[in-house]
């Protein structure tokens, strides 16, 4: 009988050691993709070529493979080449890792956004074995991401010519560019002369002959469902006529005069377009070549240039000529413009000139007045008074010119205006500056005029808060920087009987004070101590709100007992302006805060120690089984097996977990079970180094490489009554895996 025994153990190893090395020896097979069928489109018809875009990009590409199996850790992966088929460095489509066991089956993925030509070729790699598969046919692919018409322009510069057309002169070129592409140098284009493709495909084209230019981008098989074709450009050619304006480049011109300015080309059926100024004031007109300037005009002054256009010649620009007045001089009011006449009272008006031999003759209301011949004049009455200025000594005939009306009044009142003087925000700022910007004289019927700049300077001011005088502020301006002084302020004017009153504006500074709020807690818990609120300022005669999540929850209570979590501040108002404090965040109590290093079901090797360290709590304490304080230590040293209790504080709130510490069991891992129904070494028991921890993935295989059973936190409960065995003996293999990485395998011989 031991003979027998014997003999049957040494064939199992030896079948065990053949299983093995079929697993080793026989190699995996992987096939080259192919496009497959998009089942969400209702037909059948794999793809031939990809043309993807934002409202559609979804494909499948199928792929099949034969065993043994892969690791359970493989992944297959399926990777794009280069526009030019080349692996060097691929693209990663889509990768699976629950196909494992699967022989055929497809990958489903998205075109990338930067991906353009037309000799794409897949793969498909797996990682355990690492091996990859033949590469597929070369395919067409692009990505629509641009489905506008291109926009080219010279340089791409954004301006597109007149009428589209740009003339080349003296044998020059131009660089024509497309300027609404974002990234235009990353695609692929095909520029056109006249209809006739170039070899030019990059995104600018440096063009030297006449033609009607255009582009579009190049999406291959997929260039008509872009509709990129661009705006035309056409390009003549032609040669620099030396266009001039004959005579001098300046020219002095007596009020009444003319000018005849003829450009040194003609007669040949030219266009031409003349400019003043850079404006056009003739043509564009056929043959006239000539243009005449009128002193008699007013504004005749400036710069002249003349454009000619026309076949075989370059549209050409002349250098300019500047027609000057010869008689121009210049007239400047010494006084300003709007003046106050008080009663009784009489001003000066002058006037200064660059006229080298001037006389002078005052006007009121539009009529010369008698004697008045003197650059200044004396006024005591009301009206709009203006002088004209004749220059005896230039040479043109002399012409009066008129100097700027000067408008005098004489005000039934006065009315200030005042305004905030910078940047000023109502309970935001902390200080506001104010001034006098305006003082208008009111007449009789209610008009106005600014006297702001002949008068400021003759007032006395007064500033008023809230109707009472401010001490010592009778300036135009002040400055206000206490919240104590908010309110509304004016400014009185006094010009001997006059008083003028601005209107008013209101001043609302915010404190400079900072309101401060604390908690005894931070963590809600029901049932847990209460979490108040507190302020480190006296609230007893303030008026205040307590806010949660922007809601007033309280006006009354000096310190703030929260009732649930939530976004807490507290509201002064002071001064007619809200004193905000700090947020405090109440924030629900959540066991998931406290974090242990490791699990709370340990298993440690007896006479060895184990640390647990626990975070996120504010305070810990450690219990025996007999309920023993042991610890106060965020961690605690575990050297014998049992039940300890963990209790962790958070504020007001706790949070308590049993640790179970157990033995390691020290015995092999089995080989061999006798699933005969006995009770004795029916299953397959794993020592709890292995067992029922979720981490740990065990997984069974019969002899030909299927799988038969695979669990995480393995419950030593293999095999299962389900189980069937069709022999008395049979071999199996498993493999003990921990987050993909191989811990334990083997085999398992089962003897029924």
């Amino acid at each position: 009988m031991k003979k027998s025994n014997s003999t049957y153990s040494i064939l199992v190893l030896a079948f065990a050691f053949m299983l093995l090395g079929t697993f080793g020896v026989q190699a995996q097979v992987l096939y080259k993709p192919e496009p497959a069928a998009n089942p969400n489109l209702g037909g059948n018809v794999a793809w031939d070529a990809i043309c993807a875009s934002s409202e559609f990009n979804q494909y499948y590409v199928g792929f099949n493979w034969d065993p043994p199996l892969v690791a359970s850790n493989n992944k297959f992966i399926l990777e794009l080449s280069d526009a030019n088929g080349y692996f060097s460095n691929p693209t990663e489509l889509a990768s699976v890792s629950d196909k494992n066991q699967v022989f055929d089956f497809v990958f489903q993925f998205s075109l990338p956004s930067d991906i353009r030509g037309d000799n794409y070729k897949m793969r498909v790699r797996s990682t355990s074995p690492a091996k990859t598969s033949p590469a597929s046919d070369a395919f067409t692919m692009y990505y629509i991401d641009y489905k506008a018409p291109l926009l080219i322009s010279e340089n791409g510069s954004g301006n597109i010519p007149s009428e589209g057309k740009i003339q080349i002169c003296g044998g020059g070129s131009v660089t024509l560019k497309p300027h609404n592409i974002p990234n235009a140098g990353t695609y692929i284009y095909n520029w056109y002369r006249s209809g006739t493709p170039l070899a030019e495909k990059t995104e600018s084209i440096t063009v030297f002959d006449p033609g009607m230019y255009y582009v579009e981008l190049d999406y291959g098989d997929c260039s008509g469902s872009a509709n990129t074709m661009s705006n035309y450009i056409e390009i003549s050619t032609g040669n620099s006529a030396g266009l001039a304006i004959n005579g001098a480049s300046s020219i002095s011109l007596c009020p009444g005069e003319s000018h005849l300015l003829q450009a040194n080309i003609s007669g040949q059926g030219l266009t031409y377009k003349w400019y003043k100024d850079g404006a056009v004031i003739s043509g564009p007109t056929v043959d006239a070549s000539s243009f005449t300037v009128d002193a008699g005009t007013s504004g005749f002054e400036g710069s002249y240039k003349v454009e000619i256009s026309g076949s075989g010649v370059c549209t050409e620009l002349s250098a300019p000529v500047t027609v000057s007045n010869s008689s121009s001089f210049e007239i400047t009011l010494d006084n300003e413009e709007n003046i106050v006449l008080l009663p009784a009272q009489t001003k000066t008006l002058s006037v200064n000139t660059t006229a080298s031999n001037a006389t002078y003759q005052w006007y009121k209301n539009g009529v010369a007045i008698t004697d008045a011949t003197n650059s200044t004049l004396n006024v005591d009455t009301i009206g709009e008074y203006y002088v004209t200025v004749t220059d005896n000594g230039g040479s043109c005939t002399p012409a009066p010119i008129a100097s700027a009306t000067t408008k005098v009044v004489s005000p039934e009142s006065f009315e200030f205006v005042v305004d905030y003087i910078g940047t000023y925000g109502s309970c935001e700022s902390v200080d506001a500056t104010l001034s006098l910007t305006t003082i208008n004289a009111v007449s009789g019927n209610g008009s106005k005029t600014d006297v702001t700049t002949d008068l400021q300077n003759s007032f006395d001011y007064q500033w008023k808060l809230n109707g009472s005088n401010i001490a010592a502020e009778t300036a135009k301006t002040i400055t206000v920087s206490n919240q104590e002084e908010n309110g509304a302020y004016v400014l009185i004017g006094t010009l001997n009987a006059f008083q003028a009153a601005s209107n008013s504006l209101q001043v609302k500074l915010a404190s400079n004070e900072t309101l401060q709020i604390t908690a005894n807690g931070t963590v809600f818990c029901e049932g847990g101590e209460p979490i108040v609120l507190e302020s480190t300022t006296d609230l007893t005669d303030e008026s205040f709100e307590w806010k949660k999540d922007g809601t007033v929850v309280n006006t009354s209570s000096q310190n703030l007992t929260i009732s649930g979590p939530g976004v807490y501040q507290l509201v002064i108002t002071s001064n007619d302006c809200p004193l905000v404090s700090n947020q405090v965040t109440i924030t629900a109590f959540d066991e998931s805060l406290l974090v242990l290093d490791k699990s709370k079901d340990l298993i440690i090797i007896e006479g060895e120690t184990e640390t647990l360290t626990a975070s996120g709590a504010d305070s810990y304490e450690w219990y025996d089984a007999g309920n023993n304080l042991i610890s106060s230590n965020s961690y605690y040293d575990f050297t014998e097996e049992g039940e300890y209790l963990l209790v962790a504080t958070f504020g007001t709130c706790t949070v308590s977990k049993v640790v179970t510490i157990t033995y390691r069991d020290m015995f092999a891992i089995p080989n061999v079970i006798t699933a005969n129904g006995d009770g004795i070494n029916d299953l397959w028991v794993l020592p709890n180094t292995y067992s029922r921890d979720p981490n740990v993935l065990v997984t069974i295989f019969n002899e030909r490489g299927e799988q038969v059973f695979s669990q995480a936190g393995y419950e030593n409960n293999w095999p299962q009554s389900t189980t069937s065995f069709n022999k008395q003996n049979m071999i199996f293999y498993y493999k003990v895996t921990r987050g993909g990485k191989s811990l334990k395998q083997g085999t398992i011989t089962v003897i029924k």
